[in-house]
């Protein structure tokens, strides 16, 4: 992470990543919420400076990162990972090749 970029952009690509993690109801769950209060709650106004603000970007960034991190993991886990043993025919015609055929009609 070298640059933080704008708190708006990262609470939206949060917000994002929290969609994607739970699907169309993430708006009811608890870190929706919280998220959301935390980014209300340390926001810059004209009455207060809030020195906790680039605290809490930090994490959320970070934060962010890890479960972006975690949903690519898992894409490349269903894609990759192995489905068990094969037949040796499967595997035959995975490369390319046949198995010979026996003689009797039997392959």
């Amino acid at each position: 992470m070298a640059a933080l970029g704008a708190p708006m952009r990262t609470l939206r690509a949060l917000l994002r990543e929290l969609r994607h993690a739970a699907g169309r109801s993430y708006r009811d769950s608890p870190a929706y919420r919280h998220v959301l209060a935390a980014f209300r709650a340390h926001r810059v106004t004209s009455e207060k400076l809030c020195r906790a603000q680039q605290e809490l970007h930090f994490q959320a960034a970070t934060y962010l990162c890890l479960l972006r991190s975690v949903r690519e993991h898992e894409a490349l886990h269903r894609e990759y990972h192995g489905r068990g043993e094969r037949s040796p025919k499967e595997v035959a015609g995975l490369v390319g090749f046949r198995l010979p055929q026996q003689p009797g009609g039997k392959g």
